[in-house]
């Protein structure tokens, strides 16, 4: 049965090709300085800064800029946006970019008006904000993360090889968000695909906690399938609106609370890959696809029941003859096989791992214990190993 819930979505979504209109409107719920945040310049190869800066011209909005978020945001570079959302008293971050630059604004968000260093309180305390929050608001051009419909932010410390995610209540969470499909078709085949197993990987780690049969379950698989189809059609045509949309809404839906409910959920395979990440500042989302086949088949014989679910239910594995661990085992395969078809299937060496970072990446893996198994740091290295 369900457990127990308080199911809050603050976030308002603007959804479809002409999503960016809605952006003047939300705009005048705010005050008048806005921090305009964003990536690598991508945003005005594009044209999508032009059009965002002169709609918050003809907005009257005065725009402070900081650009250069990292795929991997640093603590010193949250530390530069805090002091400047600080010193230009902004009543309005607008996030546009990807999951990384969603994250960061709402790190900034948290870390202006806080008193202490926000590394120090938000994650290695693990402590909630006590101060003022600046709102947030996101115009999103790369999906997976589902940042722009949550309150997590993940953060790297690279002098202390540490990638940690610290999840903000409900007042952190956007304000509002733009998801224009069409605004991703311009996203590298690399990022696009690792986008794709971020979402589904998310979905996973909420999937395989529990025993029950509860409404969530079915939703994550109904998910999953999801993207596994449209996955394919963004691979092979990465202007499918079609296909590209239901990405979009899927890596929203995986990632807003909806089918974490009334469940314990997992998140081992995230913390492994942030670990990873911490090191080589690999993409995220390829980091969970090295180390995610080697992690479920160790959980798997803890929660056999489910593994064979997920093999006929998402998988479409015939039982027929067959014991449950090999129905078990065909569907972590056929996971295997479409990571390959799509692109995403890559192991550690890969990534820039080597044989002398591993004992500092078992040492910055945080051990959940939501899932079917609780790792020992032994097992850890077992799966790095077998995900070389």
């Amino acid at each position: 049965m369900l457990g127990n819930f308080t199911f809050s979505i603050p976030t308002r979504v603007h959804f479809g090709d002409k999503a960016l209109d809605s952006l003047k409107d939300e705009l005048a719920r705010f005050g008048e300085t806005v921090l305009l945040t964003y990536g690598g310049g991508s945003i005005k190869k594009t044209g999508l800064y032009d059009r965002i800066v002169g709609i918050l011209t003809d907005a009257g909005k005065e725009i402070v800029e900081l650009p250069g978020v990292m795929p991997n945001p640093t603590a010193d570079k949250l530390r530069e946006g805090a002091k400047l959302a600080r010193e230009v008293s902004a009543d309005l971050i607008l996030a546009v970019g990807g999951g990384s630059v969603i994250d960061y604004s709402k790190a900034v968000s948290v870390s202006a008006w806080c008193d202490e260093d926000p590394w120090d309180k938000y994650y290695l305390r693990m402590e909630d904000p006590d101060n003022k929050i600046i709102p947030v608001g996101s115009v999103l051009t790369m999906v997976g993360t589902g940042s722009e419909m949550n309150g997590g932010a993940v953060i790297t410390n690279p002098e202390q090889k540490l990638k940690i995610g610290h999840v903000f209540g409900d007042e952190v969470f956007p304000k509002f968000s733009i998801l224009d499909p069409v605004l991703t078709f311009t996203v590298p085949e690399r990022q696009m695909v690792a986008g794709i197993f971020d979402m589904f990987n998310h979905i996973t780690e909420q999937y395989f906690s529990g025993d029950d049969d509860n409404t969530s379950d079915y939703l994550a698989e109904g998910l999953m399938r999801n993207v596994i189809v449209s996955g394919r059609h963004a691979v092979k045509d990465p202007e499918n609106y079609e296909a590209r949309s239901n990405l979009m809404w899927d890596a929203s839906l995986a990632l807003n609370t909806l089918i974490a409910l009334g469940k314990s959920t997992d998140w081992e395979v995230h913390m492994i890959g942030q670990a990873v990440g911490a090191l080589t500042d690999a993409t995220h989302g390829l980091t969970l696809a090295a180390v995610a086949p080697a992690y479920y088949r160790l959980i798997m014989p803890f929660g056999l029941e489910r593994f064979k679910r997920f093999a006929e239910h998402v998988w479409d594995v015939d039982p027929a003859g067959k014991t449950d661990k090999e129905v078990a085992e065909e569907g972590i395969r056929r996971m295997e096989e479409w990571m390959q078809e799509i692109g995403v299937a890559k192991n550690l060496t890969e990534l820039g791992v080597t044989e002398d970072m591993l004992d500092d990446i078992v040492k910055g893996t945080f051990i959940m214990e939501g899932g079917y198994h609780v790792l020992t740091k032994d097992e850890i290295l077992d799966v790095l190993k077998a995900s070389m």
